[in-house]
């Protein structure tokens, strides 16, 4: 369990991001709690990714400030402490899985036996040889997620991990967002599928730029009189409407 006083993995505060001269973030302040699985969700369009590129530092700000692990966000200290993994893969086709994996190993100064470790928590180890090229799209999806738990990062953060997956391999990188989750690390996922809400500790739900709801699965309905996360979702935002 966590600690109530404990420091907040991700602190959020007064947040503004325009892109493109759309505001993406709308002044937002949120906290994502350690050592546990934060669900982000909502519409595509609505600024998951945004948040995510500010919390890993690779995102532009206009105001407010984003503190994570207790550094300014985007610190160099924090490279080797965090793992991200963007919506689209960063994979190259024509190394094999344990090639592309121990590339960015070396980068981070991870050994064999950590680059091994990491290919084998998201199921690849019996297709460490083969060509990434060669892979399926879920496949790949795991050859990038291997890469973020390169050096056990204290804090995981996630864009759309399971998107185009099969719900047999979604429900294992569940498994294994929760297994990591265990280990005392932050895991921040996004998803615009309300089904996979359920499966988050907490939960941030955004639209159109703005926080409009957290807490657990459980807490959500109740505060909303849904049965399902779906209609929890609608009755926010009709409720913010």
């Amino acid at each position: 369990m966590t600690s109530s006083v404990a420091e907040p993995s991700i602190q959020v505060e007064g947040l503004r991001v325009v892109r493109g001269g759309k505001v993406a973030l709308d002044s937002i302040s949120v906290e994502v709690a350690p050592g546990i699985v934060t669900g982000l969700l909502g519409p595509s369009g609505g600024g998951k990714s945004t948040l995510m590129r500010a919390a890993v530092g690779v995102q532009r700000i206009d105001a407010g400030r984003i503190t994570v692990l207790g550094r300014p966000a985007g610190s160099p200290d924090l490279r080797s402490r965090v793992g991200y993994r963007t919506q689209a893969p960063s994979v190259y086709g024509d190394l094999t899985v344990r090639e592309n994996v121990r590339y960015f190993g070396r980068v981070l100064g991870v050994s064999d036996e950590g680059v091994d470790a990491a290919i084998e928590t998201v199921g690849l180890d019996d297709d460490a040889a083969r060509i990434a090229g060669r892979l399926s799209g879920g496949q790949l999806a795991r050859v990038s997620l291997a890469m973020a738990l390169l050096g056990e990062p204290e804090l995981l953060v996630l864009d759309e991990p399971t998107v185009g997956l099969d719900p047999l391999l979604r429900r294992d990188l569940w498994d294994t967002f929760h297994a990591i989750a265990d280990r005392g690390a932050t895991v921040l996922v996004s998803s615009h599928v309300m089904d996979e809400a359920d499966r988050c500790d907490e939960l941030l739900l955004l639209r159109d730029g703005r926080i409009i709801a957290t807490g657990t699965p459980d807490e959500l309905r109740r505060r909303t009189g849904a049965a399902d996360l779906d209609s929890v979702f609608l009755r926010l935002v009709e409720g913010d409407a």
